[in-house]
């Protein structure tokens, strides 16, 4: 019973237990900010990218089809979209081939992914080196303790636990900040697929669209 109040009298806060971590633990800290921060630029910035009116492609179709192509490009031109971008690129190129058209939309399109995808690869980053910082920081805790076990002879016990369990903090940090940004990088990658999908479906219309225009 005095054993297990002991225990729980020795209990130490989360904040107190980082500070143990040593210098290492800043440049995680950092990392960890740097994850966070990209995570919620991009997802921002994809889900806005993301965001098409249902109502948009039958709004086009509906002007093409009336032969409106001037109401149609204004429309697309005001719709701050990667959709409404690669359709108003197609609305530019009416009159030529089908083929050139879904090539100009095709370039619209690698350009958008590409901004979807930008700084995606700082997650990338973040999930890779986290962890070998925390090692870093654990390696560099050991080599120091067990080099004051050598200078001082002092080797019990609890001097040697508590010196371990001090220095995997940054190991135990490192893995949790890789863990974070590899999970954001993954969803976000998942959102611009999705973005992306949407895209192409849209593309697809309109060259239906065209087609239906050319025939009638």
């Amino acid at each position: 019973m005095l054993y297990l109040l002991d225990v729980a009298e020795n209990k130490i806060s989360l904040i107190s237990l980082l500070q143990k971590g040593g210098w290492i633990m800043y440049p995680l800290y950092a990392l960890l900010v740097i994850a966070i921060f990209v995570f919620i630029e991009r997802l921002l910035a994809i889900k806005k990218a993301g965001a098409i009116d249902p109502n948009f492609m039958p709004i086009i179709k509906d002007h093409l089809l009336s032969g409106n192509a001037s109401a149609a490009k204004s429309v697309a031109k005001s719709t701050e979209n990667p959709v409404g971008k690669m359709i108003e690129k197609g609305l530019m190129r009416i009159g030529k081939p089908l083929d050139a058209i879904e090539k100009s939309m095709e370039n619209v399109g690698r350009l958008e992914m590409y901004s979807m995808e930008r700084n995606l690869n700082i997650l990338s980053l973040v999930a890779g080196i986290a962890p070998m910082f925390g090692f870093l920081g654990t390696i560099i805790g050991m080599v120091q303790l067990f080099y004051g076990i050598a200078s001082t002879g002092e080797y019990t016990l609890n001097t040697i636990a508590g010196g371990i369990y001090t220095k995997m903090i940054t190991s135990a940090t490192g893995l949790i900040i890789g863990l974070i940004a590899y999970v954001g990088h993954n969803y976000l990658s998942t959102q611009i697929d999705k973005a992306a999908n949407k895209m192409e479906v849209a593309s697809a219309d309109f060259l239906d669209i065209l087609q239906e225009t050319t025939h009638s």
